[in-house]
């Protein structure tokens, strides 16, 4: 699997861990690679063609050996990065359920992110996507 790939692949089980890929998972995951290279230089076929080969993979092998074959193609700061996209794409539409926060570990482990250094990332999603009316406590946290 090369880099590409596997980065997007990481994101793919953040908007998928339960087994489904809503609209504005699928939205949020474009919003997330269009803003990082290589992905903004892709055209929208380059796109689709690697959305649909990353969905491919993930139906034939599954969440949890996608992510360990895309742990394998990222160097240690490629998997902080991907960890860090995964933990906002998760995070974006509130508080980190239960089984989001087991995906989340389970990435972590894979991409060999101590827990410490995970909990770090994660805190400042916590932060970035805090309701403004809880504003105050979320910020004490970190």
């Amino acid at each position: 699997m090369n880099l590409v790939t596997a980065f997007a692949a990481v994101g793919l089980t953040a908007v998928s861990w339960d087994g489904t890929l809503s609209r504005a998972g699928a939205r949020s995951l474009r919003h997330a690679l269009d803003y990082r290279e290589p992905f903004c230089r892709m055209s929208d076929n380059e796109m689709v063609l690697l959305m649909d080969a990353v969905l491919a993979l993930r139906r034939e092998r599954g969440n949890k050996a996608l992510m360990l074959q895309a742990a394998g193609a990222l160097s240690p700061g490629q998997a902080l990065t991907a960890y860090a996209m995964a933990s906002e794409l998760m995070r974006s539409d509130g508080p980190y359920s239960a089984e989001e926060r087991r995906h989340l570990d389970v990435l972590a482990l894979m991409l060999s992110i101590a827990q410490p250094e995970a909990e770090r990332i994660d805190a400042v999603f916590d932060v970035l996507h805090a309701s403004l009316f809880h504003q105050e406590s979320v910020a004490m946290k970190v």
